[in-house]
């Protein structure tokens, strides 16, 4: 069950299962691909602060912490630690989808 937040909603609800060779079975989802950060039609360029994190940009953006992941996908970044390691930076926020 995926909450309609996730970042995983867009997947199919139905879980998909692997069975391993001793018969177990394991469920999981299908990999998630990301659109190209210019793909993102932006809602505004958050700069990041000292001591930032990215669920607190989220949070001051986009009203909810658990949107980092929006940051995230939008800036294109596999390590998220990375966008906020430098203040000044500016961040693009996306308009959520």
């Amino acid at each position: 069950m995926i909450d309609s937040t996730s970042r995983y909603a867009a997947l199919s609800q139905t879980p998909l299962v692997w069975t391993d060779p001793s018969g177990r079975e394991i469920r999981y989802v299908p990999r998630r691909f990301l659109a190209p950060a210019d793909s993102y039609e932006v809602l505004a360029e958050a700069v990041v602060l000292g001591g930032d994190r990215l669920d607190l940009v989220a949070v001051r953006v986009l009203g909810s912490a658990e949107a980092w992941w929006r940051v995230a996908d939008a800036n294109e970044t596999l390590d998220p630690e990375t966008l906020t390691s430098e203040p000044g930076v500016r961040l693009r926020v996306p308009v959520p989808r």
